[in-house]
């Protein structure tokens, strides 16, 4: 059992409760902002670079950095973020260009020897004794930071690397830019989408007498898990796993080569171990073992789940007079185990989505993590945002009701708009240049379907999941009160970044929590006993396939970053049926349409199943034992894994919370794996 007792939260410092974010930027300002924070921002390590190395101090020097940062980042949010969100597609590209120019200047900086030298000099003064604990974080992770970038080699190792990182960058800029103004979409007529329920075909744009499905979100998922016809499911499939097949596979296979190149320059065998460094997991060796450990407990739990897909397969094929060849496609999956979820499970996804209104959702969601994390949230009314869909709300610590900060909610698709569901951190939580604590600000951005004439916005089950998991990053965003920008928010270890959010996708599947966030849309009604029953059942339904398909992902990725040479989708096809038993659809090419692979998750996708070991021990160590609203333990969880953002060890995050070193027995469990007990199950760390 971990600690508890009072934890008493509020800033020791005043906090700056400013937003100075802007969202009406125009294409003209938006380019003139840009030229002003790398001209303000270069000035400043000029000024650093150009310091006698005798007269080094922590004032001239590391808080001279973290001072220009703070700003920096604010403004850079500001004028890159716009490309995901923005309405207007001239914004869109205008920001698109500023996130190329200002990568390039975060190259050019981060490849600065000159200041360098003078973080160096300083570490050797041994003038740091009076630095609190993140100061001296921040000092080696600059050093650090810097040997990573070449900056103790030879100048002509130092300009090639150089050159890569800016090509690196621009290319993963290019990759989720065309994934993002995907336009694609596919026209059908009524009888081949049935299955589909009234109330989404009522939603889809007419072309003439037919339908227009898009690969979106809110379009392609529904279809694919409720369509019973195969054909439609197969030409969808086909063309989702094709988006940006042409482009982005040019792109991918730059980007692999010269992460490569780059890594060799700096001493490391392979990309994965360069990136490995700085995680939890330390190396590909260790990535390797969890991942082939992990297939091999779930292989058996998936073979059994593919018959009994298979069979299903077999009547429905009977039943609807086709030809059945006893073979499952890629396009079977997720239709065949959602009748899964109906048949074994008796959960019909159509009747339980009635019960999840957006707007009792989200309510319900808000009230949650107030009680939980003791905050309070307020709507701002009339606040200035990109687009009417766009709410602010200002977030406060209920004891003390000082100002903790603000979250954007973005929900609904649109032409441009980035095509998943994240979490962005807008304005850092940290400290400003006098002192006081600058309030954090984020976004979330989702593709939750959008109401109708006939009906409001209704939530597949799945996306109360997703809302509760990408909002749990927007509370850690909030939360964390580092001292320093680099650490602020979910600046953690990448492979333990998703463990917080995972750990409260659990309360989507307990009885209290479900019944405060749903509401049937017509009647009112809760939720029937009967049907939260079957739905809290159907949790492990599944899990096999599902986690053998993440296994999937995190192969390619680290195949495709610790050999070279590999050809993406035939890598990718030979793991499907390798580790899945389901083939991929010939002639597509999933990793191209991989957004992790160029979004800051390359050799590192494996980090999704890493992270939900410490998760689920979080959660049945601590909230199950203890009480799943419990506030004490909530106020803990917020104390120890939020509060620090990226100022403490990951590791030493968990065993304050936990109380003891974390283990992996919870995590097998939750996957439907037996563990025998006596036998401690060591965690991957």
């Amino acid at each position: 059992m971990g600690p508890t007792g009072d934890v008493v939260f509020g800033s020791p410092v005043p906090v700056c409760s400013v937003n100075r974010l802007r969202w009406d930027l125009n294409v003209e300002q938006i380019q003139q902002l840009a030229d002003d924070l790398i001209a303000n921002t270069k000035k400043v390590y000029d000024r650093v670079g150009a310091l006698d190395l005798a007269s080094v101090t922590f004032e001239n020097t590391l808080k001279a950095l973290a001072d220009v940062e703070v700003d920096y980042t604010v403004q850079r949010n500001m004028l890159d973020f716009p490309q995901h969100v923005s309405p207007c597609k001239e914004v869109r590209m205008a920001s698109t260009e500023a996130d190329k120019r200002l990568s390039e200047f975060d190259v050019e900086m981060s490849m600065r020897e000159d200041v360098y030298q003078r973080i160096v000099a300083l570490e050797k003064k041994k003038a740091t004794d009076g630095l609190s604990a993140e100061s001296k974080r921040y000092m080696e992770r600059l050093i650090k930071l810097g040997r990573r970038n070449g900056l103790h080699l030879a100048r002509e190792t130092q300009e090639e690397i150089k050159s890569i990182k800016k090509r690196l960058s621009n290319l993963c800029i290019d990759f989720n830019k065309n994934l993002n103004e995907d336009t694609t979409g596919l026209t059908f007529i009524r009888d081949e989408l049935g299955g589909l329920p009234e109330d989404f075909l009522s939603s889809l744009e007419k072309d003439g007498e037919n339908l227009k499905v898009t690969l979106k979100y809110p379009h392609y998922f529904p279809t694919m898990k409720k369509c019973f016809v195969p054909e439609t499911r197969r030409k969808l499939e086909e063309a989702f796993n094709s988006r940006c097949r042409e482009e982005n596979s040019a792109i991918l296979k730059e980007l692999v080569e010269l992460r490569a190149r780059k890594s060799s320059l700096l001493g490391f065998p392979t990309h994965a171990d360069f990136v490995l460094e700085m995680n939890m997991a330390k190396s590909a060796k260790k990535v390797a073992s969890f991942l082939e450990e992990l297939a091999c407990k779930l292989k058996p739990l998936g073979d059994e789940e593919r018959l009994v897909i298979l069979k299903l397969k077999e009547k429905e094929c009977k039943k609807r007079s086709l030809p059945f060849n006893g073979e499952l496609h890629a396009w079977d999956t997720r239709y065949f185990m959602t009748q899964v979820e109906e048949t074994q499970y008796a959960v019909d996804q159509n009747l339980l989505k009635e019960y999840f209104p957006m707007e009792v959702v989200t309510q319900g969601l808000l009230d949650i993590y107030q009680d939980l994390l003791g905050l309070a949230f307020e709507l701002v009314d009339g606040a200035s945002v990109w687009h009417p869909d766009v709410t602010l709300y200002c977030v406060k610590d209920r004891q003390h009701g000082q100002v903790v900060g603000q979250f954007y909610l973005d929900l609904f698709p649109r032409e441009g708009k980035y095509g998943h569901a994240a979490c962005f951190g807008l304005q850092p939580g940290c400290l400003l240049p006098d002192g006081t604590r600058q309030m954090s600000v984020a976004a979330m951005v989702a593709n939750f379907s959008k109401p109708t004439a006939d009906a409001p916005s209704l939530l597949q089950h799945d996306e109360v999941e997703t809302y509760f998991h990408e909002f749990g990053h927007v509370m850690h965003q909030l939360c964390a009160e580092a001292d320093y920008a680099m650490f602020s928010g979910t600046h953690v270890e990448r492979d333990f970044v998703e463990a917080p959010s995972q750990m409260l996708e659990n309360w989507v599947w307990e009885k209290e929590p479900l019944q405060r966030m749903s509401r049937h849309y017509k009647t009112g009604s809760a939720i029937p006993d009967e049907l939260l029953d079957k739905l809290i059942k159907s949790r492990l339904a599944n899990t096999g396939l599902f986690n053998l398909r993440q296994i999937v992902l995190a192969k390619v990725d680290q195949a495709l970053h610790t050999r070279s040479g590999l050809d993406p989708a035939e890598e990718y096809a030979r793991l499907c049926q390798e580790v899945l038993g389901i083939p991929a659809s010939p002639g597509t090419n999933m990793p191209a349409t991989f957004g992790h692979l160029a979004g800051g998750y390359d050799a590192q996708y494996y980090g999704y199943l890493w992270s939900e070991v410490f998760s689920m021990d979080m959660f049945y160590a601590r909230f199950k034992q203890e009480g799943i609203m419990n506030p004490k333990v909530g106020l803990d969880y917020r104390k120890f894994i939020l509060r620090p953002g990226g100022s403490e060890d990951a590791s030493e995050m968990l065993r304050k919370f936990l109380g003891r070193e974390p283990k992996q027995e919870a995590f097998l469990l939750s996957k439907g794996l037996t563990v025998e007990q006596g036998v401690g199950t060591p965690c991957p760390c």
